[in-house]
C-alpha cells in the first residue's frame, strides 16, 4: 500500500473546503487544506457575509423615515462609508481566523499559499517551494466573476470582489447584471444614498425565479428610485479625463457615473491549477467535471462547491463537503440532494424561495393550485409606506404536495429556511391547512390561504 504525507489534501479554504477538512481531522484522519488569499473563501472575505452587512447598513435610511409614523422624532442622519468599511474588515478577520483555527483545532494543517497539482496524487506547496503527496484530494476553489473581457473597457469596471473596499462610496453607479449580485447591490447603493442604475439584457431581472415576485420586486425598486434597463446591454466603457466612467449602451444611450460595476455571473477557478497533469477533466466553462457522488474522473480526486459549477450557494458547498466525507471516509455513498433548495436575495424588498416556481410546476404536472396573497404588511402601515408583501404557494392538484413558494417583503429570507424543512419533508397543502396561525404576522398567510387563486391545468390558467 502507497505510503502519503496526507489523507486528504484540500485546495480552496472557503466554506467548503474548511468544512470538508476539519470534520475529516476529526475523523482522525491526516488533514492539509491551503488557501492562497484568505480563508472563508468567497462567502466571508467578499460575498455573503459582507454582503449582508451593507443591506443592514443600507436599510437604515427607510427605518428612520418610518419611525416617524410610529412617533419617533430622528434626528439628521449622516453615513460614513469608510466606517462601514472598516467594522466589516474587522469582523471578517474574525470570522476569518475561526475558519482556519477550526481546522488547526482538529488537528488538521493549514497553509497559505496557492496549492497545485503535480499528478493525482501530488501537490505543490507554491509558497514554500515544496511537494506532498495525499491519498485523496479534494479541489474547492470556488468561482471568480466573470471579467467579461470582450466588452471595450471592461478593465475601467469593479466587480463583487472589491465593491466592498472602494476608497469612497460614489455619487452614482450603473451596474450590469439582472442576478443575485447585480439586484442586491443595486439597492445597497440606491439605499445608502448613491444614484444608481440597473442594466440587463433580459426581459425581467432575476432570471430563473417567479415571474409574479419578479414583477413586483421590479417595480418597487423603481418606485425607490432605482433606474432599470430591461433589454439593454453596454457596448463600451469610456473613461473621462474628469476620472468618471461614461457607459455607452447598445441603444445609443450614454450613461454617465462615478462607477460601472460588473456582475455578469461567475466562472470556476480552475486555470492554472494542474488539472491537466492530475488527469482531470474540465467542461465548457471550465468547471471540474464531477459524478454523483462529486468524484473527477480520476478516482481518488474530488471537487466540491462552485467550482463544478452545479448549485452556486455557500449552504450548498457545505452539504456536497458532508456528503463527500461520508462517501470517501464513512463508507457512506451519499449524493448531495440538489433538490429543493431554498435560497433568498437580500434585495429591499427582500425575497426567499424554495421549490418550483409556477412556471415551472405548471411545465411539468398536468394541473397545479396558485395560492397567493399580495397585501401590506403591518409593518408599513402606520409607516405610510406603501409597499406590498407577495406570498404565493405552489400546489400539485392532484397529490396535494407543496411544491413551491415565494416569498416578496420582509423577513423572506428567514420564512424560506422554514419553508425548505416543510417542502424537503413532502408535506401536503393540507398539512399547512392544518396548522395553527400566530397573528398577527404577515407569515400566517401561508397557513389561512384556504382557496386557489387560481388554477393551471395543461399549461393554461383557469381563474
Amino acid at each position: 500500500m502507497a505510503s502519503y504525507d496526507y489523507d486528504l489534501f484540500v485546495i480552496g479554504g472557503g466554506s467548503g473546503g474548511v468544512r470538508a477538512a476539519r470534520v475529516a481531522a476529526g475523523l482522525g484522519k491526516r488533514v492539509a487544506i491551503a488557501e492562497e488569499f484568505r480563508f472563508g473563501g468567497t462567502c466571508v472575505i467578499r460575498g455573503c457575509v459582507p454582503k449582508k452587512l451593507y443591506v443592514y447598513a443600507s436599510q437604515f435610511p427607510e427605518h428612520f423615515a418610518d419611525a416617524a409614523g410610529y412617533g419617533w422624532t430622528v434626528g439628521p442622519a449622516k453615513f460614513d462609508w469608510r466606517t462601514l468599511v472598516d467594522n466589516k474588515e474587522r469582523e471578517i478577520s474574525r470570522l476569518e481566523g475561526l475558519y482556519e483555527s477550526g481546522v488547526e483545532k482538529a488537528g488538521g494543517t493549514t497553509f497559505h499559499s496557492r496549492a497545485v497539482l503535480v499528478d493525482d496524487h501530488t501537490v505543490r506547496i507554491e509558497a514554500d517551494h515544496r511537494t506532498v503527496t495525499a491519498d485523496q484530494i479534494l479541489i474547492a476553489t470556488g468561482g471568480r466573476p466573470n471579467p467579461h473581457v470582450a466588452l471595450p473597457g471592461h478593465e475601467h469596471c469593479v466587480f463583487s470582489d472589491e465593491i466592498f473596499d472602494l476608497p469612497e462610496l460614489p455619487n452614482s453607479i450603473v451596474i450590469a447584471g439582472g442576478g443575485y449580485i447585480a439586484v442586491e447591490f443595486a439597492n445597497i447603493f440606491h439605499g445608502l444614498g448613491v444614484e444608481t442604475t440597473l442594466v440587463y439584457r433580459g426581459k425581467e431581472i432575476l432570471h430563473h425565479f417567479d415571474q409574479d415576485v419578479r414583477r413586483l420586486l421590479h417595480e418597487t425598486m423603481e418606485k425607490k428610485g432605482i433606474r432599470i434597463l430591461c433589454h439593454e446591454v453596454f457596448s463600451a466603457i469610456e473613461k473621462r479625463a474628469d476620472g468618471r466612467l461614461d457607459a455607452h449602451l447598445g441603444d445609443g444611450e450614454v450613461l454617465v457615473a462615478d462607477q460601472v460595476m460588473l456582475a455578469l455571473g461567475r466562472i470556476p477557478n480552475t486555470d492554472e491549477l494542474g488539472l491537466e497533469a492530475a488527469g482531470v477533466e474540465r467542461g465548457k466553462t471550465g468547471e471540474v467535471l464531477v459524478d454523483k457522488f462529486s468524484r473527477t474522473n480520476v478516482k481518488n480526486i474530488w471537487a466540491i462547491g462552485d467550482v463544478t459549477n452545479r448549485v452556486q450557494l455557500t449552504p450548498v458547498a457545505i452539504h456536497e463537503a458532508m456528503c463527500f466525507i461520508d462517501t470517501a471516509f464513512r463508507d457512506k455513498p451519499t449524493k448531495p440532494d440538489h433538490r429543493t433548495v431554498p435560497t433568498a436575495v437580500f434585495s429591499q424588498p427582500e425575497l426567499g424561495t424554495v421549490g418550483l416556481t409556477e412556471e415551472v410546476a405548471a411545465s411539468g404536472f398536468d394541473e397545479i393550485e396558485v395560492y397567493k396573497a399580495v397585501f401590506r404588511p403591518m409593518r408599513n402601515v402606520l409607516a405610510g409606506r406603501d409597499e406590498k408583501m407577495l406570498i404565493k404557494v405552489i400546489v400539485d392538484s392532484k397529490t396535494r404536495l407543496v411544491l413551491g413558494a415565494h416569498i416578496l417583503g420582509p423577513d423572506a429570507g428567514e420564512m424560506a429556511q422554514l419553508l425548505g424543512i416543510a417542502l424537503k419533508a413532502g408535506l401536503t397543502k393540507d398539512d399547512f391547512d392544518r396548522t395553527m396561525a400566530i397573528h398577527p404576522t404577515a407569515a400566517e398567510e401561508l397557513v389561512t390561504m384556504y382557496k386557489p387563486s387560481y388554477v393551471v391545468k395543461k399549461g393554461v390558467r383557469l381563474d
